[in-house]
């Protein structure tokens, strides 16, 4: 997202602080968790990739109040399989983009797409620096609680700096709370989001809503408040093998306008 000139990405959400962890590392192998919640996690984004599921995307701009001004974005994409097997996005409805102070960029699509809904799998926890945290209850339910910040950054990657909740029996990820990162202009501002996970089908725990609200501050002093919300519905699996592709077919009606120079 970016104001006029600027950027700022999609959502974040300031919780109020939460009571101390249960600091008992001397009776909990992190490393070995570490090691068996990466492995879950890829046989969870494998899975993930052969499900269909409806995506609905609300971003609203605040006053410093909270209270809508009337500039918001709003998308609902169904991500499918064609008759080929291929997966991709059909979108459903996408009235004309009207923000007033903020606009979109590539890396709120890429924030969009691969960090909020984090995944911390075998072959990407070497990038991150990953520490224990302690003991907490998401919802009633055990977790072992880790911070997670990127070691180097890679000019056109980004990366997930924040804190993730592992249920201490599934050793899945049930919720994340941070923030994209990665290598751009000071223009650009990445707010706090928090993503929360449910089981579907009893195996698998799946992102299933993302919400933040928080006041982006940009490099020429402006400030800018904003609301987003992303919900995951209807999780289906397809029944055969799939081809991750991004083609997107929207009504010339719909079509967001052009950015403004």
């Amino acid at each position: 997202m970016r104001t006029v000139i600027l950027s700022a990405a999609l959502a974040a959400l300031c919780l109020p602080m939460r009571p101390a962890l249960a600091q008992d590392k001397d009776n909990v192998n992190a490393d070995d968790i570490i090691r068996k919640f990466a492995a879950k996690e890829a046989e969870f984004r494998e899975a993930r990739n052969n499900y269909t599921y409806r995506q609905t995307v609300k971003l609203e701009e605040l006053d410093a109040g909270g209270n809508p001004t009337g500039g918001k974005w709003e998308e609902v994409d169904d991500i499918i399989f064609t008759p080929e097997g291929k997966r991709m996005e059909k979108v459903i409805w996408a009235p004309v983009v009207h923000l007033d102070h903020i606009t979109l960029t590539p890396e709120d699509t890429q924030d969009l797409r691969e960090v909020q809904p984090f995944v911390l799998t075998t072959a990407e926890i070497g990038l991150y620096n990953i520490n224990y945290l302690g003991r907490e209850k998401v919802d009633e339910i055990g977790c072992y609680t880790f911070s997670v910040k990127p070691k180097k950054m890679e000019k056109g990657k980004r990366y997930f700096e924040g804190e993730i909740w592992v249920d201490d029996r599934d050793l899945q990820i049930v919720k994340t709370d941070g923030k994209g990162v990665g290598i751009v202009s000071k223009n650009n501002q990445f707010p706090k989001f928090a993503t929360y996970r449910q089981q579907i089908d009893g195996k698998y725990w799946f992102p299933t809503y993302t919400h933040a609200d928080d006041t982006l501050h940009f490099p020429n002093g402006q400030n800018q408040r904003i609301r987003q919300t992303v919900q995951y519905q209807d999780y289906k699996r397809f029944e055969g093998k799939s081809t991750i592709t991004y083609g997107k077919t929207v009504d010339d009606t719909t079509a967001p306008p052009k950015k403004k120079q």
